[in-house]
């Protein structure tokens, strides 16, 4: 079985380009947490002065509301909020600069395109495993917006962040492309016609 790949971050998009759709990665160094709230601040705070605010260029969007720390740790839980929601701020985001997204779920293929288009990746992390995923983060520090609580502009530090390629630079898209390989596959095998396999 291939080992995962690591990725420093910020990564440069010559790095991403050298993952591929489907890639098991271990994410080091800093995002920036920011959901649904926090884009629509981030949005106008780029049409207001016309670049990224906070250091946003080059840097890795993570789609969370970490909670405040607990157990020792710089928080007590984050995990992946459904992508979907920031499909509407994400566009602009990729074109000022950003060059990469951590959340889960499927995108449109209007925000896929883009992704191609930049030269950008997508990263999905496991849902429903935020305390465990928690103990990947070693730093935190608020960078804006305090007022927002758990959706506040947060520069977070992973240390061997484990997460999957789900659109690469070329708009290979995982949600996409994996029920064709499963079914190509269930056809090779002679396989059950359905995942509930054969019941009556």
């Amino acid at each position: 079985m291939r080992e995962p790949i690591r990725v420093d971050l910020p990564a440069t998009r010559e790095r991403l380009a050298a993952l591929s759709v489907g890639d098991e990665v271990r994410l080091f160094g800093p995002v920036y947490t920011s959901r649904d709230a926090g884009h629509e601040l981030l949005l106008a705070e780029l049409e207001e002065r016309g670049v990224l605010p906070y250091g946003l260029e080059g840097a890795t969007i993570f789609y969370a509301g970490p909670t405040p720390a607990a157990a020792g740790r710089p928080v007590g839980a984050v995990g992946p909020t459904t992508a979907k929601r920031m499909d509407a701020a994400t566009p602009p985001l990729l074109r000022a600069g950003v060059v990469a997204a951590i959340g889960k779920g499927a995108r449109s293929q209007g925000v896929r395109d883009v992704f191609a288009e930049t030269g950008s990746v997508y990263f999905a992390a496991v849902g429903g495993a935020a305390a465990l995923l928690a103990t990947y983060v070693t730093d935190t520090e608020p960078i804006a917006w305090p007022h927002l609580g758990t959706e506040a502009l947060v520069r977070m530090t992973l240390a061997g962040f484990p997460a999957f390629v789900a659109i690469d630079v070329r708009g290979n898209d995982l949600y996409a492309d994996a029920p064709g390989a499963w079914r190509a596959e269930r056809d090779a095998t002679g396989g059950p016609d359905d995942t509930r396999g054969d019941r009556p």
